[in-house]
């Protein structure tokens, strides 16, 4: 089977080339750019799967990296990979077409997983930032008081769709819920997707922000909810 093909957009002086030799560890096939201006005409040559984009970066930001590569005709998914954990650059990247948002020190056994969930089409955002998402889906900073385990939206999913839900809002992985509840990799599937048309959301990343709005996830178990 070829190796993917991933475009890494980095400042080189700084993590880029830690980065590079990780992923190509991870038995990617890694072209790069140290540049957004770079990363325009790379992009265009390279016919890369995916497009891991920094944040920060001097000269052109990340983010307007981001809109120029899609105003370009660039299709393929861009997943933000940064040291950045702020609301601000969460919203502006997703808000520009980002498909993820992955903090650079995630463990490899988690960025693996991510990756091929974006090559799939799928959204992904690092569980720790998952918190920052529904603030901003909110609109609001301040937690707000989480209603029952089974208020609406969630009082069509069954038992097992809101424990898998559950498990979706700690960042779990299809496998990695596979394997805690030891089910099947295609049952996960099939019950991610049930629990997808029941609250009438297009992804995960959708899903676990509506999730932690209602009080699942560890945050819950911690409180004893």
């Amino acid at each position: 089977m070829p190796k993917k093909r991933i475009l890494l957009v980095q400042n080189f002086q700084t993590q880029g080339n830690n980065t590079r030799m990780a992923l190509e560890g991870l038995n990617y096939d890694v072209s790069a750019a140290g540049s957004g201006l770079s990363a325009l005409v790379t992009a265009r040559n390279a016919a890369a799967d995916l497009i891991l984009l920094d944040v920060k970066m001097p000269g052109m930001s990340g983010i307007e990296t981001l809109k120029q590569l899609r105003a370009s005709g660039v299709k393929a998914p861009v997943v933000m990979l940064t040291m950045s954990r702020e609301d601000a650059d969460l919203s502006a990247a997703l808000r520009a077409g980002a498909q993820g948002y992955l903090l650079k020190d995630i463990e490899p056994e988690e960025l693996v997983p991510a990756l091929e969930a974006a090559l799939q089409g799928s959204n992904v955002v690092a569980r720790e930032l998952v918190g920052s998402l529904a603030r901003l889906v909110r609109g609001d900073v301040a937690p707000q008081p989480a209603p029952p385990r089974t208020a609406a939206p969630f009082a069509e999913l069954t038992p097992r769709e809101l424990e898998i839900l559950e498990c979706i809002a700690d960042g779990s992985s299809n496998k990695m819920i596979a394997r805690s509840l030891e089910i099947t990799d295609g049952t996960v599937k099939l019950h991610v997707k049930a629990i997808l048309r029941k609250l009438g959301l297009r992804s995960r990343v959708e899903a676990a922000v509506s999730a932690v709005e209602h009080g699942l996830g560890k945050g819950r178990r911690a409180s004893g909810a």
